[in-house]
């Protein structure tokens, strides 16, 4: 299992468009990815589910994944949360 943590740059907090490339981008494996934020958690995978989390622009979510294929999916999607929230 692998873990990382970033805090939300985006002015907007974590909207529509950053949370469905990085939903598309966490289809792409096998493993378990989820997010927190605070008391709350969803699949990577679920639009609807990250939205409803809610989060705001200084926020700071954790990334867990776990799977056949983390430390790709641990890198890749690091760069992602860079480029896209």
């Amino acid at each position: 299992m692998k873990e990382f943590q970033y805090t939300i740059q985006d002015p907007m907090g974590f909207h529509a468009r950053p949370a469905g490339a990085l939903v598309r981008a966490a289809k792409a494996y096998a493993s378990k990815i989820t997010i927190s934020c605070g008391e709350k958690s969803a699949q990577l995978t679920r639009l609807m589910a990250v939205m409803g989390l809610g989060i705001k622009q200084g926020q700071t979510i954790t990334v867990t994944i776990d799977g056949p294929d983390e430390d790709k999916a641990f890198e890749e999607l690091q760069a992602q949360f860079r480029e896209n929230a």
